[in-house]
């Protein structure tokens, strides 16, 4: 970390230790979450990650330098190897109907981050998109390190915790950490300005998400 991400990561330090503390990741890290509760963050999480690959995409697009370019171009297909492979293991072990996810809507939350990162890609700077894409990536190995540490013997969700604990997921976080402080470094003032709002929005909903899970959030009226 330098200057940007280190201002970032304090800057957000309150909300990153609350989302430690939902009941979702607390129980999660000892095993005692329900299965209708994780089977509905695994069905957004694939409507998540479909979307959040095409922002990727873009910010592949958007990069000026071709590590950068690789990097989330690998990135985004990554995310559409995970997507796909909730769908088969993740799915299968924890008895998730694929037609029915295959079915499903979003959720509030999960539309709303989507779009937000999307209306970003589109609308917003190359320097404010990859600052709103570092949160997914920072503050999952974030909590897959401090659930790993917790996490009950025997924990029904131990292939989840695997996956955002391991080595190999630390090392694309810090190149995404690398490229956002090239980033910044290289930007404006007023475009460091929008990068942290828009890296504090990211991490608002990540919060949002894994509470939005544990409650199963669903549309106020369905049409």
């Amino acid at each position: 970390m330098t200057e940007f991400t280190k201002h970032a990561w304090a800057e957000t330090a309150a909300l990153r230790d609350a989302i430690l503390n939902l009941p979702f990741n607390r129980e999660l890290a000892d095993g005692t979450l329900s299965q209708e509760r994780f089977q509905f963050y695994m069905i957004q999480d694939a409507l998540y990650l479909e979307q959040y690959s095409r922002a990727l995409s873009i910010a592949a697009a958007k990069a000026p330098d071709p590590e950068a370019m690789q990097r989330f171009a690998h990135a985004a297909e990554e995310a559409l190897v995970v997507e796909r492979a909730l769908h088969g293991s993740f799915f299968e072990k924890f008895g998730i109907d694929p037609d029915e996810a295959a079915g499903a809507e979003p959720s509030p939350t999960c539309y709303g981050y989507t779009n937000f990162l999307l209306s970003v890609a589109h609308i917003g700077s190359y320097e404010e998109l990859v600052a709103a894409i570092l949160p997914c990536f920072w503050i999952y190995w974030d909590v897959g390190n401090a659930i790993a540490k917790d996490a009950g013997a025997d924990n029904p969700y131990q292939a989840w915790i695997d996956s955002y604990s391991d080595p190999g997921f630390g090392e694309a976080v810090d190149a995404v950490i690398v490229i956002t402080d090239r980033a910044a470094s290289a930007s404006t003032a007023d475009r460091r300005d929008a990068m942290l709002r828009a890296f504090k929005r990211s991490t608002q909903y990540e919060w949002m998400f894994w509470d939005s899970a544990y409650r199963l959030e669903d549309w106020p009226i369905n049409c």
